[in-house]
């Protein structure tokens, strides 16, 4: 399945994936990202249960510490 990911094409090999096995992908843990799906901010909770399709567009922001 191909979805656009920050922008890019990415070829997800996962015809069922969530949005939560796309975060495990990148190794984003969830508790530090916003997610938009198709322009729609997904909560957290629902991140599990947020199934990718062909096409989806994701827009994935994480938080870094540092100093």
């Amino acid at each position: 399945m191909n979805i656009l990911v920050n922008g890019r094409t990415l070829d997800f090999p996962n015809e069922k994936a969530t949005i939560a096995e796309l975060l495990e992908s990148y190794q984003i843990q969830k508790k530090i990202a916003v997610v938009e799906h198709n322009k729609q901010i997904v909560k957290k909770t629902d991140y599990e249960h947020t199934k990718l399709a062909d096409g989806d567009h994701v827009e994935i922001v994480h938080f870094v510490g540092g100093g």
